[in-house]
């Protein structure tokens, strides 16, 4: 466990293992998400210091599609009836139910939550299995959702590697800023939707 959170030490064994190591990442990150409480950042750093920017991603970007679609099919077989029977009729009509029944709005939910780094990826995984969307839905915007972050994560892991601190410096800028663009796309909607006095 103390490899998986020092960035160092995991890409240190991924090189060692030589073509083992994309299947490391890969397996490391669909236990990172179908286990929740294992972080994913390491990972996804690790894999963009020892195979830089284009495969880092494609690695992390890969291992976390699949352990999304495990957790969505755990959740869909354990617990999409269970909900189902419980609400009922409530599901039935209402707001719920109208939003719970539109495919494209569910796969907007899933796709604007791969892009938002504060939700949890895995709860996010687990909980669209409870839903009636798609499985194919969920894997199309589940990938749009993830790549940008996979690049920014393996990009980031690039530049600590390479050790030029002031582009390493420019990419944890960049990263800092693309957290908080939601945040503050969030502040202004509300101060613009609040009634002036």
């Amino acid at each position: 466990m103390e490899v998986l959170l020092d960035g160092e030490a995991l890409r240190a064994a991924v090189e060692d293992l030589g073509v083992a190591g994309p299947l490391l990442i890969v397996g490391l990150m669909v236990l990172a998400i179908v286990m929740s409480p294992i972080p994913s950042a390491p990972i996804a750093l690790a894999a963009g210091a020892a195979y830089g920017h284009i495969w880092g991603t494609v690695y992390v970007a890969t291992g976390a599609e699949l352990g999304a679609l495990i957790a969505f099919a755990i959740a869909r077989m354990a617990g999409y009836d269970a909900v189902q029977s419980w609400l009922g009729k409530r599901f039935q009509s209402g707001i719920l139910a109208r939003f719970m029944g539109s495919q494209n709005a569910l796969m907007a939910t899933v796709f604007a939550s791969r892009l938002l780094p504060f939700l949890s990826f895995d709860m996010m995984s687990y909980a669209a299995g409870l839903t009636p969307l798609a499985a194919w839905r969920f894997a199309l915007a589940t990938l749009l959702g993830i790549v940008p972050a996979s690049f920014l994560l393996a990009h980031f892991g690039g530049e600590l590697a390479s050790a030029n601190l002031g582009r390493a410096s420019m990419a944890v800028l960049f990263l800092g800023a693309i957290t908080l663009i939601p945040l503050a796309g969030k502040l202004i909607w509300d101060r613009f939707r609040s009634p002036r006095r």
